[in-house]
């Protein structure tokens, strides 16, 4: 199953066909998420040197308690804003083949990401680890 190490792979993608081959034979699956799934549908990333949100913004200025306190107003627009640019986001065929995966087997998808596109994609009982930007609850 495995190759040498050592002797370049001739696919682009080296791995992709055994870890093809351990996902078919695995009885579930675990799959943690993060920014990469949803850059795919338009979704900024926080951390991009060129185009993330905190090349842009200042974390401490609007994602904690402290800048709340301080300006509720511009933190509740720049949510708004995101909630703006994720709304028009669609899933991706990433998302969609997580879908379809656990149609197969036990799926455990754990995300990073606040966007909502795994549940819109049609994934049923995913854990958000850091909420969803569209739940105003703490």
């Amino acid at each position: 199953m495995r190759g040498d190490p050592l002797t370049p792979s001739s696919s682009p993608w080296p791995g992709l066909d055994e870890a093809r081959e351990l996902i078919a034979r695995a009885r579930s699956v675990f799959v943690l998420t993060g920014a990469g799934i949803s850059a795919e549908s338009g979704v900024p990333t926080f951390r991009d040197a060129l185009t993330g949100l905190w090349a842009r913004f200042d974390p401490e200025e609007l994602a904690s308690e402290e800048a709340y306190r301080r300006q509720p107003a511009l933190v509740w627009e720049w949510y708004q804003h995101r909630r703006e640019l994720v709304a028009v986001a669609r899933p991706n065929p990433a998302h969609f083949a997580l879908v379809a995966l656990a149609a197969q087997k036990p799926v455990t998808l754990v995300t990073q990401n606040v966007d909502g596109l795994h549940q819109r994609a049609g994934s049923e009982h995913v854990i958000e680890l850091h909420g969803n930007l569209f739940a105003n609850n703490g």
